[in-house]
């Protein structure tokens, strides 16, 4: 039986980690929860797993929770101590980091210098605090899963391989649903249009990031960080079709590569029972019916958080925390129409530029470069700048 923190239960990853769970009540336990401001599902998945804990982030909506709820054995805390505790409770074996955002740092942290396994869906922990990470991860002798489909696709191609015998790894990513518009139109795309990704069901922020392809950006940073490889290294390929979700490439020319049907249940799955596989109630990949797996380079003209993703990597130090506040603010101001799609870019590349990249000797550090970047990118949207 492996005992579970769910960090970001109510969002896409941690919906499709409970359903694998209560599919496999003899293999798992959940013993606490957190959320973010969807009471109701919250409320849902107490009264169905019956967790230890749970946290959200307003002690209001603490208070909102428990009357929920009514009478029952689970505890209820809020803040930013209320996730931390969730992380690091003693009978958690194994915390599921499924927050969306930098939000997700402190809790994994936490949850590593406690001593517990993680399966990282986070990708903002290792982007802004790599460095910091691993060394907890080897300091503590955690184990770090990737859950993300990229990175969990590059982490089973591994098995069995030498890792002295990589030459590269390569990133594939759909292209969202802007990858055949010409840049002139994209001027004029809505965050419905964003959000419409033409393969995965995600949720908002990660949808928006797809779109512009942030989200791979991030994953490089994450991808360098999780295989211990420079960043020249790690390629992307636009797959339109989603069945490859990464390959490793050897230096006798050898591509391993893992396919499968665009459902992050595998993934996560995989990182929760590792080195064995779950039975899963999902169809089957049909490589008949598809009949064609097509690649493109991508364009960095048309897509250049990409590119500011690999210049924020190569700057060091604190770039890629500024790189995702700015990135987290500029997305957030266009879901709520206070900017063009092309000003997400337009945002993050004027902050970066600004940006003086300090070293990252202490956590402390990270959440500095990330207050920065948020206010220096609010100020530019505000055109207070």
């Amino acid at each position: 039986m492996k005992r579970l923190a769910v960090l970001g239960s109510t969002g896409s990853i941690g919906v499709s980690t409970l359903e694998i769970i209560a599919a496999h009540p003899e293999r798992f336990e959940v013993v606490s929860l957190t959320a973010g401001n969807n009471l109701e599902r919250l409320a849902k998945q107490i009264l169905q797993f019956r967790p230890r804990l749970v946290a959200v982030l307003l002690p209001e909506d603490a208070d909102r929770l428990r009357q929920q709820v009514g009478e029952t054995s689970t505890t209820i805390l809020a803040g930013i101590e209320g996730l931390i505790a969730c992380a690091t409770h003693e009978a958690v074996d194994m915390v599921v980091s499924a927050i969306v955002g930098a939000a997700g740092l402190m809790p994994t942290m936490a949850a590593i210098e406690a001593g517990k396994d993680i399966a990282l869906a986070n990708k903002e922990t290792l982007v802004t605090a790599g460095p910091l990470v691993m060394e907890a991860v080897a300091r503590n002798d955690v184990q770090l899963f990737p859950v993300d489909s990229e990175h969990s696709a590059i982490f089973q191609s591994l098995v069995g391989h030498r890792r002295s015998d990589v030459r590269r790894l390569i990133l594939t990513a759909s292209g969202g649903p802007f990858r055949d518009r010409a840049l002139a139109e994209l001027k004029q795309v809505t965050p419905s249009d964003a959000l419409a990704h033409p393969n995965w069901s995600m949720g908002r922020k990660i949808s928006i990031d797809s779109a512009t392809m942030m989200n791979k950006g991030l994953e490089v940073i994450e991808a360098c960080w999780l295989f211990d490889l420079p960043a020249e290294r790690v390629a992307v390929h636009i797959h339109p079709q989603s069945i490859i979700h990464s390959m490793v490439e050897y230096v006798d020319g050898a591509v391993i590569a893992q396919l499968g049907i665009p459902d992050m249940k595998t993934p996560i799955a995989y990182a929760l029972s590792y080195p064995e596989r779950l039975v899963l109630d999902l169809p089957a990949l049909d490589l008949c019916s598809l009949a064609t797996l097509t690649f493109q380079a991508p364009d960095l003209q048309r897509f250049p958080c990409l590119g500011l993703a690999y210049q924020a990597f190569a700057a060091g130090g604190t770039a890629p925390a500024v790189l995702n506040a700015a990135n987290e603010v500029a997305v957030e101001a266009f879901l709520a129409g206070r900017i063009g799609f092309l000003e997400i870019a337009a945002t993050i590349r004027t902050t970066l530029e600004a940006c003086r990249p300090a070293p990252l000797n202490h956590i402390d550090d990270v959440l500095r470069a990330d207050r920065w970047g948020r206010h220096y990118a609010r100020r530019l949207i505000d055109g207070t700048h």
